[in-house]
């Protein structure tokens, strides 16, 4: 069964997370310069199945959209640009950041460890696609 991968796209970085083959459990893959994010996945593309891509969208509390919803929707469209075979799915993001944040402490990172934006990234979409994981089995 092909993968689920989850992006969880930023001006600077864009963390990335992925399914198993059984499309159970999510974990963080990776987080990467967003400029060379497409890059990055046409080479994952190639070595793996992915039926779908999360794409998180970035909503304020009232569910209008964030200010960071045209960078993203920009990403969006240069990624169906290069991969216009490939199933997006757009998804909330919020909080995401938050929850991430915190199961890092629930986790015992110390704080030098929790300032890892990098981290904070790739923890983001794996809430993201772990999420969606669960909505969907419902």
């Amino acid at each position: 069964m092909p993968r689920i991968l989850a992006i969880d796209y930023g001006q600077k970085r864009t963390g990335i997370a992925v399914t198993d083959e059984m499309q159970i459990i999510a974990s963080g893959l990776t987080t990467v310069p967003s400029a060379t994010a497409i890059v990055f996945l046409k080479d994952y593309f190639f070595q793996e199945k992915v039926e779908a891509v999360l794409i998180g969208e970035p909503k304020q509390m009232n569910g209008e959209p964030s200010e960071s919803a045209s960078i993203i929707k920009g990403f969006v469209t240069h990624f169906t640009n290069h991969f216009p075979d490939m199933k997006v799915i757009r998804v909330d993001e919020r909080f995401t950041s938050k929850m991430a944040f915190q199961s890092m402490i629930d986790s015992g990172l110390n704080k030098k460890q929790r300032q890892n934006k990098a981290l904070i990234d790739e923890i983001s979409a794996t809430i993201m696609l772990q999420d969606y994981l669960t909505r969907k089995r419902i």
